[in-house]
């Protein structure tokens, strides 16, 4: 028995490598698995779920692959989560349902394998952006996405672009701390739901930290960023001794569970 989690892969058209590595990580990897847990940022970019309408455009092509893999994992009886990220916030029940998917909450407590588990995206514990809170709190307002949705597909598809543009300029003369998460924010976070064990992805820093919740030995476990070669994932398997295992592993070498 056993769990998986990945985040970060942000799919695109313009990443060939990282979509047939993630289609054979389907094919190979997750098969037999109890369940996936995809902790958002899926697509490099979504901008609303009628972006499956248009059969021609590069991107929709790619969730339609994704798609039809994720139905088939689910199909063969790996339940599939996702997750909103900063990238694919609109993604929608049409695209979840198409998957036959289940869409998770911003934060949610789960038991994985036996182990106590608070899952997120990762970027609503980097406080100190101020910059970034300020849009990710607009930009998870219900209204804000029904006035961005009502806009013609491709005037959603520049806007992504510029936002893009505009978020790797900011990111240039942030200093790194600011862009990591706050610790007292995972703690109190971890405090809040009496867990031990964090799990999330967003900062593209992988990595098990040690820390103490509440007088008590705790881990927080950040998954790390797909690229052209290689894949990370976390992989829980039910045991006397159960705990997450974070890996990276080469698209040519993928792990068989």
């Amino acid at each position: 028995m056993r769990t998986l989690l990945v985040a970060d892969l942000h799919l695109s058209s313009d990443t060939p490598e990282i979509n047939q590595g993630f289609y054979r990580y389907l094919e190979h990897t997750a098969p037999g698995a109890d369940a996936l847990y995809i902790l958002g940022d899926l697509f490099d970019a979504w901008m609303g779920d009628d972006l499956l309408d248009a059969t021609d455009h590069p991107l929709s092509i790619v969730a339609q692959e994704v798609i039809k893999r994720l139905h088939r994992l689910s199909s063969d009886g790996t339940t599939v989560y996702l997750m909103h990220g900063n990238r694919d916030f609109l993604l929608g029940e049409r695209f979840v349902n198409a998957c036959q998917a289940m869409l998770l909450p911003d934060i949610e407590e789960v038991e994985i394998q036996g182990v106590p588990v608070v899952l997120l995206h990762g970027d609503s514990l980097c406080t100190q952006d101020e910059a970034y809170m300020a849009f990710r709190q607009q930009s998870r307002n219900p209204e804000w996405q029904t006035q961005i949705l009502a806009l013609p597909l491709e005037q959603r598809l520049e806007l992504a672009k510029s936002l893009r543009m505009q978020s790797g300029e900011a990111n240039a003369n942030k200093a790194e701390a600011i862009m990591d998460v706050t610790q007292q924010e995972v703690i109190l976070l971890m405090e809040r739901f009496g867990v031990a064990t964090m799990i999330h992805g967003h900062t593209h820093r992988p990595h098990v930290h040690d820390l103490t919740v509440e007088e008590v030995p705790a881990k927080r476990y950040v998954l790390g960023d797909w690229d052209s070669q290689r894949g990370w994932d976390i992989v829980v398997e039910r045991s006397d001794q159960t705990a997450p295992k974070l890996r990276q592993f080469s698209f040519t070498e993928l792990p068989d569970a």
